[in-house]
């Protein structure tokens, strides 16, 4: 039986403070940048799970699916129904040996008597029960049944075959009706009829349904005389569900046992079933379950293996809770469990692994339901995918990382952010005057300060609190390429990640701040190409040879052609030039590199010089080589050639981003 799932709505009940979606992004961040592919992010975070910044372990799905399988090798050890069979056998045996010890008893007296009628009379006796119990046949269905017919010589025995049958047949109605437990404790027959009407009219409500017809009697009608029996159902679909879960987590049971015990326990069910005159009714319920639950694996079974006996209900109950688990279990190990998390019942989850289990499930699902909620993510089909409002944050989360390894360098030191530049266009904004800043006072403003502060009437007195003064926004504007290395160098020196951290924080930094800015990004390995910056963070490199500088340089001058004022190209790379286009548009690859990727990568420096662009590159992992070619770009186009290992990159990049924007 598949595991049932069911939406669950997240109320004040849930008494833990869990990640905000910021949070669970940045959790996602590193991962995702480095596979290029969320939805692989958010599985290993959904299986490892994660710890609170207090310090709590949130378990991960890997530690759910083991909790689960422990879960089920427990309940496989606590059900035996091939040892209830047993114990069932035994007691006739015991019961035998009352008959049998009474007739030796009763032949014993006879003899004693001296009266040789009643002494032959008593042996025919005797011999008449021997035969009848000889006949019997070994399977214990018909051996329950034979002795229903059985005229007992023993009283203490007929006593106990009367309370093994009444065990017996309450322990199949508890198999079949659990939750019925209390009111069919001890059936009698005007229950017992009740019972076969109930299941008469759910048959007749099942075809009716599935044949399209109007339901007679209705589902109201139908629970007002037999909603005991299902509580909480709120529609024909609710009782069908639990009547078929439990049926086959029966038959699960049955299918436990070898194929003659099989045989043997379905005989005995049909016998008890048949003295209770129920049989009938219930394969035909059992019938129509079947069609109409075709979700429900009928065949299923579960090595149960107990080492005591325990009742055939409770057997079924534990089948029906395997039957939960092992659901449960194909999800936690399935791939892309993110799909399919929030769809698991966390009720259920509780139930079969406890309230610690369910917690952790219903953290892992509000952690995902935020990030959703939030924007932050979108669905492609069956995918995740990070939408322009999570590009942008993940961003601003990157930004606000390397501001704060940047205010805490030794060698880079504090920057503030750009200030706000005086003497040009008037922004439609303005702010609170402060002590010592020049006045240039946004009149309508500080008035309607004043008189909000003094109330209506003339004249109107102004006080320095009043004041508001106007913003300003520099007229001047810059225009930056970010060229970025994609060569597979990259990739395998684990550069890539930074790299691209560094240009959605950069990016992010100059749309937020410098919203008249022209920004672009290239990435070049065999060739270069404009990136979209929402396409930055899935980004991942193709395995291609080659750094095409040439390329990267004379599309960034192309992208800027129609730019004004200050212009720049950022160089992150970690080699040299080792690929130029040749004449007919071609790639050429060639390492070491040959003197024509060289001459016409410095052509191409030389025209975005002439154009006046400033060539500012950042080389990476200087231990693995020297790079004499950027420093030559650097002494031909008067930019600035920064060494700095990968750890370094952002806040380099920021901070000759943030004191050269300042300066301009």
């Amino acid at each position: 039986m598949p595991v049932r799932y069911g939406f669950r709505r997240f109320g004040d009940d849930d008494d833990f403070n869990d990640l905000d979606a910021d949070e669970l992004l940045a959790m996602l961040r590193d991962d995702f940048l480095e596979s290029g592919d969320l939805d692989e992010a958010m599985d290993r975070l959904l299986r490892d799970g994660y710890t609170t910044d207090e310090g709590e372990r949130v378990e991960g799905l890997r530690e759910l699916l083991e909790r689960t399988r422990q879960r089920r090798r427990e309940l496989e050890q606590q059900a035996d129904p091939e040892g209830e069979m047993q114990r069932y056998r035994d007691w006739l045996d015991e019961i035998e040996n009352l008959e049998t010890d009474e007739l030796a008893e009763l032949l014993d007296d006879a003899d004693e008597s001296g009266d040789e009628r009643r002494l032959e009379v008593t042996r025919d006796l005797v011999e008449q029960k021997r035969l009848e119990r000889e006949l019997m046949s070994d399977r214990l269905g018909e051996r329950v049944a034979s002795y229903q017919h059985y005229e007992f010589v023993s009283s203490e025995a007929r006593e106990q075959f009367e309370q093994l049958v009444a065990e017996l047949q309450q322990d199949v109605l508890d198999t079949y009706f659990e939750q019925s437990k209390d009111f069919l404790a001890s059936p009698d027959p005007e229950e017992l009829a009740r019972l076969r009407d109930m299941m008469d009219s759910l048959s007749t409500m099942i075809e009716q349904d599935r044949r399209g017809e109007s339901l007679d009697p209705s589902f109201e009608q139908f629970m007002e005389q037999f909603g005991d029996y299902f509580p909480g159902a709120e529609n024909l679909d609710d009782v069908v569900r639990a009547m078929a879960e439990r049926a086959a987590a029966a038959e699960a049971m049955f299918n436990s046992l070898s194929g003659d015990q099989q045989n043997e326990l379905r005989s005995l069910f049909a016998q008890m079933m048949g003295d209770m005159d129920l049989n009938f009714s219930m394969n035909r319920l059992v019938a129509n379950l079947r069609q109409a639950t075709p979700d429900i694996d009928w065949h299923r079974a579960h090595r149960m293996r107990g080492q005591g006996a325990s009742s055939f209900a409770d057997a079924s109950s534990i089948a029906e809770q395997l039957g939960s688990l092992r659901g449960l279990e194909d999800f936690l190990g399935r791939a892309n469990a993110a799909q399919g998390l929030p769809e698991v019942d966390v009720e259920a989850v509780r139930r079969n692994l406890g309230d610690d289990a369910a917690r952790h499930v219903a953290r892992l699902q509000k952690a995902l339901k935020s990030l959703k909620d939030s924007g932050f993510v979108e669905k492609d089909g069956n995918r995740l995918t990070l939408s322009a409002k999570g590009v942008r944050q993940i961003g601003q989360q990157a930004l606000k990382e390397l501001f704060g390894q940047l205010a805490h360098s030794p060698t880079l030191g504090a920057h503030r952010e750009a200030s706000v530049a005086r003497g040009d266009d008037r922004e439609e904004s303005s702010k609170k005057w402060e002590p010592g800043q020049p006045v240039s006072l946004h009149l309508p403003r500080t008035l309607r300060n004043a008189i909000f502060r003094q109330g209506p009437g003339t004249p109107v007195r102004l006080h320095p609190d009043d004041f508001e003064v106007e913003e300003y926004e520099a007229t001047r504007r810059s225009a930056t390429v970010f060229a970025i290395d994609l060569s597979l160098s990259m990739a395998m020196r684990g550069n890539l990640v930074p790299a691209k951290k560094m240009v959605l924080a950069l990016t992010q930094l100059i749309r937020s701040k410098f919203p008249r800015d022209f920004v672009a990004v290239v990435g070049f390995g065999e060739t270069a190409h404009e990136l979209r910056v929402e396409d930055i963070p899935a980004l991942t490199i193709d395995y291609q040879y080659g750094t095409n500088l040439q390329h990267a340089l004379a599309l960034s001058r192309h992208l800027m052609r129609g730019e004004r004022g200050e212009r720049q190209v950022v160089v992150v790379t970690d080699g040299e030039p080792t690929a130029h286009l040749m004449e007919n548009g071609e790639p050429f690859f060639s390492w070491p590199p040959v003197h024509e990727t060289l001459e016409k990568t410095m052509a191409e420096v030389l025209r975005c010089t002439k154009a006046g662009i400033t060539i500012n590159t950042f080389a990476l992992d200087i231990e693995r080589s020297q790079f004499p070619f950027v420093e030559q770009i650097g002494r031909v186009n008067g930019g600035r050639t920064f060494y700095t290992s990968v750890d370094e990159l952002g806040t380099y990049v920021l901070d000759d981003f943030v004191r050269n924007r300042r300066a301009s």
